[in-house]
This record gives structure tokens, C-alpha cells and sequence, in this order.
């Protein structure tokens, strides 16, 4: 897997532009979210990361290791990988258009990065992963966004 840099920079520079290749009426390969819907998710996840919007724990204290490994690891997470905190049926979209919901996560990705940047030591926790750090964060932020990315047939190398 790459380095932090490089995944906070894919994250900062190209994540943007590889959303805006899609199709708004590519059916996703898997999943109930269209292309609308899974934008306006990624802004949650960015909410999350950068203090935004805050959930309660929801792993077991004794599955906190196993599930940080899992981010050091190279795996990418599964197709359907369920999420205790959303509805099984994806909510409207809150954004009347793609390109507004595009320029929102846009918005909470740059502030994610201001957050770190303000403080780099500060920890904020994930209600499935735990406290994170800045790097842990990219880390998770990166394999998310090519889960979703390959959700809607963008081809992802996570190495």
C-alpha cells in the first residue's frame, strides 16, 4: 500500500475528478446507493473524520485491534460490507444535483485536511475502528472511497 502522503493526496487532488468520470446513471455493481447517494455518504465519512458529526462506539473494546489491522492491511473492504449506522435502504439524496453534492464533499474533504493540519496530533474516533490518528484516517478514507469507487466500476490498485 502506499504511503500516507500519497493516499492523502489521492484523497486531496483525484478523488474528485475520478467521481466526476461517472456516469450519473451507472448502475453500481453492487449495493443500493447510486451515484448521488454514495457522494453525499463519502461527505458523512469526511464529517466523521474531521470531527464534524460524532456516533458512539459501536465495536466491541475487545475488536478495536483487530479492526485498526485491518487498515494497516493491503485488504480492500468487501462488496456489501454492511455499516450498523445507515438505514439497509440508502436515504434521498439531501443535494438537489451531483455536482452540488460533489462541491459539499469537496468542502469536507478540505476541511478534514485543515483539522489535521491545525492539529496534527488530535485523535478522532470512529464509531467502528476506534480513536484514529491523522494517518489511520487516510487510511481508512482511501480504502473507502476505491470501495466506492470500484462500487461504480472504477478499477482500484490499492498497492
Amino acid at each position: 500500500m502506499s504511503g500516507t502522503i500519497e493516499k492523502a493526496n489521492f484523497l486531496r487532488n483525484k478523488f474528485i475528478s475520478m467521481l466526476t468520470t461517472i456516469s450519473p446513471v451507472t448502475v453500481p455493481n453492487w449495493g443500493k446507493m447510486n451515484l448521488h447517494q454514495m457522494i453525499e455518504h463519502m461527505s458523512y465519512s469526511f464529517r466523521q473524520a474531521n470531527g464534524k458529526e460524532e456516533y458512539p462506539m459501536i465495536t466491541p473494546e475487545e475488536h478495536i485491534t483487530k479492526m485498526q489491522a485491518f487498515l494497516e492491511s493491503d485488504k480492500p473492504f468487501r462488496e456489501n460490507t454492511p455499516n450498523k449506522l445507515l438505514p439497509d435502504d440508502p436515504e434521498p439524496p439531501k443535494t438537489a444535483t451531483i455536482p452540488l453534492a460533489l462541491e459539499e464533499l469537496k468542502r469536507e474533504i478540505e476541511h478534514f485536511f485543515e483539522v489535521f493540519a491545525r492539529h496534527p496530533d488530535k485523535k478522532i474516533t470512529n464509531p467502528i475502528f476506534g480513536v484514529l490518528s491523522y494517518e489511520q484516517w487516510v487510511k481508512l478514507l482511501y480504502k473507502h472511497a476505491w470501495h466506492h469507487l470500484r462500487q461504480f466500476g472504477v478499477e482500484a490498485n490499492l498497492s
